[in-house]
């Protein structure tokens, strides 16, 4: 019975159309468009193609572009009969695709723009301006070797309803958004640019128009390259009010009854899906620092501006009181106190459209200060002797506690050779700080050393440490003795 049906089998596959036993298996033909010589014309918008690219090939002069040489390349061409923006995507294809769109002949192609993958896709897309009677090459390639059904579309991108001054969105109240393809927005003839934001002339833009009822400050914002307001009747009379670059905010006061023009564009490239924004400004965020932050009355305090704006205005004016009677204006004053105490400092500052907000802030003045008054050292020993060392310290101010160094220097550098760690209170006399020091052999043979002393006061700033380091004069020392004294 298996035989029968094994014999069976092999007849109905020798019947079945051409193909006999033996014969090799034929190789699916590459597409009529696999070298730029045969690319596929793009001669009316919108356009759709699907091909498979099973069997593309590249060619040894295709160019090299987003994720390397290519693999299984096709080619297209487009020459639009006038200036406007295409879209070229290959959405619906079964496979990871390369996009890029170039300018100029074989040989000498010019990369304009290059796709690999979109942001929420393996396919590609570019949107490019494009001239009229210029022509254009598009490559599509795949990404890691693989292939499959492509789907290529390619449409004219039309102007947003507002993408000219005249056509501008009104705005009748706040919070107003708005979401709009600026894909294919163009530039006006004599369409200004704000000076600040950027340098023209206009590439794309799309417009809004807002007159306020009551006067006061907002803020624009669409995540575009530059938002802009105007004020005056038509494209080419307009005075800027304000800017903002690299999408960031803009913020101005609207006097009420006033229309102002707002304009979302660049000056090059093209647009893009986005959501403009207006509403009243959002409160400014005082703040302040100031060094150092341990101030005496021996310190000019650096006072420090760290105010914030969410509305992206500048700010014009610092207005300062210290708490002792003191005032000033801009933002980085200096200022000192004469007396230790207690303090609120106070800090009001105003934007350009004139929003303000104050901050305060207490400061502590402590004025820190002891002094190295005494340092006795011997004036001469021998080696092997232990000789009594004894530092001084004052302090002018408060109790503290103070820590003693005692270096000895030879040869230029000083080594720590003891510290005391003493309470040391404020009164007419010195604390004695007593060490003892047993000359070496090496000292003898050097024939002298010195000692340093460095006093410092512990968990505070000695407000003038000039007189907290003193040096003793030298010590000669012989040889060895048998003795202490």
């Amino acid at each position: 019975m298996a035989a029968r049906l094994l014999v069976w089998a092999l007849a109905l596959l020798l019947s079945a159309g051409s193909m006999t036993v033996g014969a090799p298996v034929q190789a699916l033909a590459a597409p009529a468009n696999d070298d730029i010589a045969n690319a596929t014309q793009i001669t009316t918008l919108p356009f759709n193609d699907r091909v498979d690219t099973t069997s593309a090939t590249p060619a040894v002069d295709d160019p090299t572009f987003c994720n390397g040489p290519g693999n299984n390349t096709v080619w297209y061409s487009l020459t639009p009969s006038h200036d406007g923006v295409v879209t070229i995507d290959t959405f619906g294809s079964d496979y990871d695709t390369v996009l890029a769109l170039y300018r100029g002949s074989r040989g000498s192609l010019q990369l304009l723009r290059c796709s690999d993958d979109t942001a929420t896709s393996s396919q590609s897309q570019i949107s490019i301006r494009v001239a009229a009677g210029t022509a254009y090459s598009i490559e599509v390639d795949s990404c890691c070797g693989e292939a499959g059904m492509l789907s290529l579309h390619a449409a004219e991108a039309p102007p947003p309803p507002n993408d000219d001054f005249a056509n501008a969105t009104p705005i009748p109240a706040l919070p107003f958004a708005d979401t709009v393809d600026a894909t294919g927005a163009t530039g006006e003839a004599g369409e200004p640019l704000a000076p600040g934001c950027n340098i023209g002339p206009v590439a794309w833009s799309v417009w809004y128009a807002f007159t306020p009822t009551v006067s006061g400050s907002v803020t624009a914002q669409a995540g575009a390259p530059n938002v802009a307001a105007y004020t005056g009747s038509s494209v080419t009379t307009l005075t800027a009010v304000a800017c903002s670059s690299f999408g960031g905010p803009m913020t101005f006061f609207a006097t009420a009854g006033t229309t102002y023009h707002l304009q979302v564009g660049d000056f090059f490239g093209v647009g893009f899906p986005l959501t403009f924004r207006l509403d009243t400004a959002p409160a400014v965020h005082a703040s302040f620092g100031f060094v150092p932050s341990d101030p005496s009355t021996l310190d000019g305090i650096r006072f420090i501006d760290s105010s914030t704006d969410p509305g992206g205005a500048s700010f014009r004016s610092w207005s300062w009181t210290f708490g002792d009677g003191g005032t000033a204006e801009g933002s980085g004053p200096l200022h000192q106190y004469a007396v230790d105490g207690d303090y609120t400092v106070g800090m009001t500052v105003t934007t350009a459209d004139g929003r303000s907000a104050s901050a305060t802030r207490p400061i502590h003045v402590a004025t820190h200060d002891v002094a190295i008054a005494a340092f006795r050292v011997p004036s001469n020993a021998r080696a092997g002797q232990t000789r009594a060392i004894t530092v001084g310290i004052q302090d002018a101010r408060y109790p503290e506690t103070v820590r003693v160094d005692l270096m000895r220097g030879f040869g230029g550098a000083f080594d720590t050779v003891a510290s005391l760690t003493l309470p040391v209170s404020v009164a007419n006399h010195t604390t004695p700080f007593d060490f003892s020091y047993t000359f070496t052999n090496g000292d003898a043979a050097g024939g002298k050393v010195t000692f340093k002393a460095v006093a410092t006061i512990v968990d505070a700033r000695d407000a003038r440490p000039i007189d907290n380091t003193v040096i003793a004069p030298i010590t000669m020392v012989t040889g060895r003795s048998t003795g202490t004294v």
